[in-house]
């Protein structure tokens, strides 16, 4: 699906068109007058919705969290972190124009398409099926970040802008829900050669699967986690390092990715997540873990390290730990992409990215390792790798907690959990038998943290079960090291999380947006 980079070329012919006073034809850009003809021209149309999927703002998702920290006190999210943001914060207004311009170039789609003349009537449903999803997308995501908003499905003009009103959450939970069931019907299992990597029936199940979880429509998502499981076409791949490397690319595991092409632009820009020294004078490393995340990776016996039997070894801290905590972040020791190793032991004279080198390095000792390839080390800002946006794994972690929160607690819910456990690079033993439903309840929160760290899914996760307000607050602190044979734990010096319960369960409707239209209430203390 690499010529989906059309969709910058497209993108400025069909959606800056503009009515001409004279009502001509314009012969300087493609006009919809005569654009929606041809079976090309729909799939031209879908193919430029495709690119308002989730980019690097996955990685933004999780650095506001108590996971991760936004490394830099300047950034945007560091500044949201500590509680300084207000209402004009272009972040929030960032986020809201790049889902509003998605829902915009998708309404346009569907009054648009059923003009292309052609018997292939599979396909246009097909597209349909595409384009709705991507929709429904963007309005889960908009419903968990601020909660109430318009709900547009056709196209409006100004005027019509500055009348829209805010529409509840549940009526936005009841339009994705629809919208996805619908676009099951119209899409197909799977896709061959070009047309890999477009939405599916799969991607569509799966993202219901999870809308209805944050939704809190336990039943819904558990029913269609289960479709997806049983389709029969997803399984979990072998190794957890790979899935975000090339190899791992529209892989079995992976539902629905951000597709990306080396020398195609925009490129997924992963220098802003790994070490610092692999790539001197950029940004470096924006977003990193913290010591709440590594400290949740279990012992490789299944215990937490916390526990006096677990065999764990503070002199030793990363050995004998859950596999997925080397193939997800790097710590001390761990080989780089360029064949160094990687140190960020303060005062060491052998460090390559000590915490307080520089502006650029960690200020906790660790980061991230998911996306960061060999293969682009001399070419960083030319990634083609894929971002994955929806996987198999989160999809039997949904099941599992959907059942939890039923109170439907059978083998299945084990079977679901063990499996992502259980996957072959990483082998963790299986949970115990017999755990109640609070203990179920913790079991597979801690599993989707350690699962799917740096995948954007723990921001609308500490929301949705209301534990923000206890989880965040705080200072941050990062690994420990020996220092003159003491062992010192990093705290980022000068910075504090602050997160305001009556407020910050949701970000706030923009100004300018309610400059433009009074008639966008606010949310609550902004």
């Amino acid at each position: 699906m690499r010529n989906i980079a059309i969709y910058t070329i497209l993108t400025l012919f069909l959606f800056s068109c503009q009515e001409s006073l004279l009502e001509t034809v314009p012969d300087d850009r493609i006009s919809t007058e005569i654009f929606w003809e041809t079976e090309d021209d729909a799939i031209f149309g879908a193919n430029a919705i495709y690119p308002t999927l989730d980019g690097n703002k996955v990685f933004a998702y999780d650095g506001i969290t108590d996971l991760f920290h936004t490394n830099r006190t300047f950034e945007n999210n560091s500044i949201i972190e500590a509680g300084n943001a207000d209402a004009s914060f272009s972040r929030f207004q960032t986020e809201w124009d790049d889902a509003y311009t998605a829902i915009r170039r998708a309404n346009d789609f569907f009054e648009n398409v059923d003009r292309v003349e052609t018997s292939n009537t599979e396909l246009i449903s097909r597209l349909k099926g595409e384009v709705r999803t991507i929709r429904a997308f963007h309005y889960a995501k908009l419903v968990m970040l601020y909660g109430d908003v318009p709900l547009i499905t056709t196209s409006i003009d100004v005027q019509e802008g500055k009348s829209l009103t805010r529409s509840s959450a549940e009526s936005i939970w009841d339009y994705v829900e629809t919208e996805l069931t619908t676009a099951v019907g119209e899409l197909p299992v799977s896709y061959t050669g070009n047309d890999l990597g477009r939405v599916t029936k799969g991607a569509a199940l799966a993202l219901k699967a999870r809308a209805m979880l944050y939704a809190g429509r336990y039943d819904a998502s558990a029913t269609a986690a289960k479709q997806v499981m049983d389709l029969g076409v997803y399984s979990l791949y072998n190794s957890y390092g790979d899935l975000f490397q090339y190899e791992g690319e529209n892989c079995s595991e992976v539902i629905l990715s951000r597709q990306y092409a080396k020398d195609v632009l925009p490129n997924n820009y992963y220098h802003t997540l790994g070490p610092w020294s692999l790539v001197p004078g950029s940004v470096g490393s924006v977003y990193v873990p913290t010591k709440k995340l590594v400290d949740l990776y279990e012992m490789k016996n299944g215990l937490p390290i916390s526990d006096p039997e677990s065999g764990f070894d503070p002199e030793n801290s990363y050995e004998n730990r859950d596999p997925r905590l080397k193939q997800s972040i790097f710590v001390t020791g761990e080989t780089l992409p360029d064949g160094g190793i990687f140190n960020s032991i303060p005062g060491d004279a052998d460090a390559t990215d000590p915490v307080g080198g520089t502006l650029y390095t960690t200020t906790t000792g660790w980061n991230v390792k998911k996306y960061i390839a060999s293969d682009d080390f001399n070419t960083p800002k030319n990634s083609g790798i894929n971002l994955v946006l929806i996987r198999y794994a989160e999809v039997l972690l949904t099941y599992a907690e959907a059942k939890i929160e039923l109170n439907q607690i059978d083998q299945s819910v084990y079977d679901a959990i063990n499996e992502v456990r259980g996957r072959v690079s990483v082998e963790m033993p299986p949970i115990a038998d017999g755990l109640s439903q609070g203990q179920l309840r913790e079991v597979v929160r801690k599993e989707r943290a350690i699962e799917l760290a740096f995948e954007g899914t723990r921001l609308f996760d500490i929301r949705r079960w209301k534990i923000a307000h206890e989880v965040m607050p705080g200072e941050v602190y990062g690994m420990t090291y020996s220092a003159g044979g003491e062992l010192v734990t990093i705290k980022v010096e000068s910075y504090n999380r602050v997160f305001d319960q009556g407020r910050d369960y949701l970000w706030p409707i923009p100004q300018r947006e309610r400059e433009l239209n009074p008639n966008l209430e606010q949310n609550p203390k902004w």
